[in-house]
């Protein structure tokens, strides 16, 4: 079997920077890698993804059961797994993704305020993709703790497709989805063993490059 290492977190906290850091890194480095990217937006395996994003189903997050949404996240994934890196990765290939299942776990599980209510949906979210998808667990998931009101700072000034916030994704223009994603990024990190980057250091966010560091010098341990 091969490595998957993953980079997730709530919107606006550097995944794209640091997932493309990544691959800097590892070209620097002669490690060889295949690189995804979650949602699949070049495969017609993410049509639903889309719809839902657009607010096709629903103007909010919230308007869309997190189970379904799940349901559409998780047949993008299977689709290109089996087409894309399954082979790969059983030869023992590393993937580097960007987001994964652990983005259901963050974003889907924040619409859920039940405690209970949380971990009966995680642990039906686990065995849908990978007990009955199969796909591949994580080898390691590194969550940047980005808290909100940063977050949203970052949103509002880079420079990216979106220019009104009737452009941005339902996920994105909604503010208490970002903040209850956040939450439930927070409750999960424990229990998935994931590996907690915060990006707030002394009331200031750090470098990129230190945070960079502290991602590589955790994946080096396993490659």
């Amino acid at each position: 079997m091969g490595k998957l290492f993953v980079i997730d977190g709530t919107d606006g906290s550097g995944k794209q920077t640091q997932f493309k850091k990544l691959q800097q890194r590892f070209n620097e480095e002669n490690i060889k890698y295949r690189v995804v990217s979650f949602p699949n937006y070049d495969s017609p395996s993410a049509s639903l993804v889309k719809m839902y994003l657009s607010g096709e189903f629903g103007e909010h997050a919230k308007d869309v059961s997190p189970y379904i949404a799940s349901t559409f996240y998780a047949a993008d994934r299977y689709a290109t797994y089996k087409k894309y890196f399954e082979d790969y990765y059983n030869e023992g290939g590393i993937i580097l993704a960007d987001r994964y299942t652990t983005a259901n776990m963050v974003h889907q599980a924040g619409k859920i305020t039940d405690s209970l209510e949380r971990e009966k949906f995680l642990d039906w979210l686990w065995d849908f993709e990978f007990n009955l998808y199969g796909l591949p667990v994580p080898t390691k998931t590194f969550f940047l703790n980005m808290p909100p009101d940063y977050a949203m700072h970052l949103m509002e000034n880079r420079e990216n497709k979106f220019t009104h916030d009737a452009k941005k994704d339902i996920h994105e223009r909604d503010k208490s989805h970002i903040v209850d994603s956040y939450n439930a990024a927070c409750s999960v990190v424990d229990k998935y063993d994931w590996c907690e980057v915060n990006c707030i250091k002394d009331g200031n966010i750090r470098t990129i490059e230190e945070i960079h560091e502290e991602i590589f010098d955790e994946i080096k341990k396993y490659i």
